[in-house]
């Protein structure tokens, strides 16, 4: 079975826990770097990204969670996570764990109070997921190596690369677990590929 670690700094951890336990793979919180050598695949939940940025140096997980990615290792992230993923980030100078090859903008589409649900085609995943957006970034641009999986309003919401996959809305928040379940195969697959 499937080890997941959520990132338990910040954000939505208990509803991803949730999620990944209903697609029938072991679900940890992750609060302690040394954690991270037990899971098959980590989650960056939603949350404020800059916050989670100072928390993620403050306990040590900045090379501790690039590393792991570099190990081949499945890494999803959602919301906030999507903006730390990228490797650039408009309108500001520096990003953050810059793992995915994108540009993003944050709160693009608008704040809390704009915060709404649509229906998606996901390439590999779904024709109808009803997909949760509060307070969600969007992917401006991408490199040749990210596949681009969804789009809402011909901006980019979902996207791969390789071994890392994000979102900008939430898909821990609704009942419709195909998209965790996406990453659980996505972790499954790792596991046998590091393996051999």
């Amino acid at each position: 079975m499937a080890t997941i670690g959520v990132l338990a700094l910040q954000g939505a951890v208990r509803e991803h826990i949730r999620s990944i336990e209903a697609c029938g793979a072991q679900a940890i919180e992750i609060k302690r770097t040394e954690q991270l050598e037990t899971i098959d695949g980590l989650i960056l939940p939603g949350g404020e990204s800059t916050t989670m940025r100072r928390l993620i140096d403050s306990y040590g997980f900045f090379d501790a969670i690039r590393e792991f990615g570099e190990r081949g290792k499945p890494i999803f992230g959602t919301c906030a996570g999507l903006i730390l993923m990228a490797n650039e980030i408009e309108n500001q100078d520096q990003s953050h764990l810059g793992l995915m090859n994108m540009k993003v903008a944050r709160n693009a589409f608008g704040r809390q109070v704009a915060s709404f649900e649509a229906d998606l085609a996901i390439t590999n995943v779904a024709e109808d997921f009803n997909a949760v957006f509060i307070r969600a970034p969007y992917i401006v641009e991408t490199g040749s190596d990210v596949h681009v999986l969804a789009k809402y309003n011909e901006r980019i919401v979902a996207a791969q690369q390789g071994h890392y996959i994000c979102t900008a809305f939430h898909p821990e928040l609704t009942d419709d677990n195909r998209f965790i379940a996406y990453f659980v195969a996505m972790v499954e697959q790792s596991i046998q590929t590091l393996a051999s």
